[in-house]
């Protein structure tokens, strides 16, 4: 009981919290639900660089680990930023990993990290220079939703294209259920529901799963969609 009435009470601090925190928080909307185009700017600020080395600690980087822990092969890290979920995983020898971003900055900060520049690119992630199939798996972190949304779908029909099994995609959910649209915080970015993202994997993918993250801030939390480019034949189980 006791342990039960303090759960309670973390929670709703919890939730006084983020309700402070999205009350000082200065949110600037372009008075349409529509991104009007990227904001690569910040990607060359230094300040953005270090706080690209934190963002997912003890949350979606330790979840990657998790979700391709039995996965072999070449994997790819879509807008790898820094590469800090790269070196995380270089623990498993039996995936070979790869990554692409569209900052030049970036990508030399992960090489200054021991990251191998023959497995970084820098490109546009709507249009990767890779052939079909080149890799067994592929994620993204905390990257989809700072395109537009021609340009996500362009990502994901391109992750469809190169990758031959699962790919495995972080993002942001609103918090209010809602599609709140393109906010400006420190970064632009789409801040949406489950469904409107679901719709967006469903048109690319046969088969999708979303999973809970331990990611949050104050007006998001995070899901994970796990996107198989196959479906798999049916269970002989499947009706009993």
């Amino acid at each position: 009981m006791i342990e039960r009435l303090f759960d309670r009470l973390i929670h709703l601090l919890t939730e006084l919290k983020y309700f402070y925190l999205r009350k000082r928080m200065q949110i600037r909307r372009n008075g349409s639900s529509e991104a009007p185009g990227q904001y690569l700017d910040v990607y060359r600020r230094p300040d953005f660089v270090l706080t690209n080395k934190s963002w997912g600690k003890g949350t979606a980087w330790t979840e990657i680990q998790y979700l391709l822990v039995n996965c072999s092969g070449r994997v790819l890290d879509i807008g790898c930023g820094a590469c800090t979920a790269i070196l995380m995983l270089s623990k498993f020898n039996s995936c070979k990993l790869y990554g692409c971003d569209i900052s030049p900055s970036m990508m030399g900060e992960a090489s200054r990290a021991g990251v191998s520049p023959s497995r970084l690119t820098i490109c546009n992630a709507g249009k990767m220079p890779y052939r079909d199939d080149s890799f067994d798996y592929s994620y993204s972190i905390g990257s989809l939703e700072h395109f537009t949304e021609e340009g996500i779908m362009n990502v994901l029909r391109e992750s469809h294209r190169i990758t031959k099994n699962m790919s495995f995609h972080h993002v942001p959910v609103s918090r209010t259920g809602q599609d709140e649209g393109w906010i400006i915080l420190t970064q632009a970015y789409y801040n949406n529901s489950i469904d409107w993202w679901l719709k967006k994997y469903e048109a690319v993918y046969p088969l999708v799963y979303v999973l809970d993250s331990r990611w949050e801030d104050a007006i998001s939390i995070g899901k994970w969609f796990v996107c198989v480019k196959k479906r798999p034949l049916s269970s002989r189980y499947a009706s009993l």
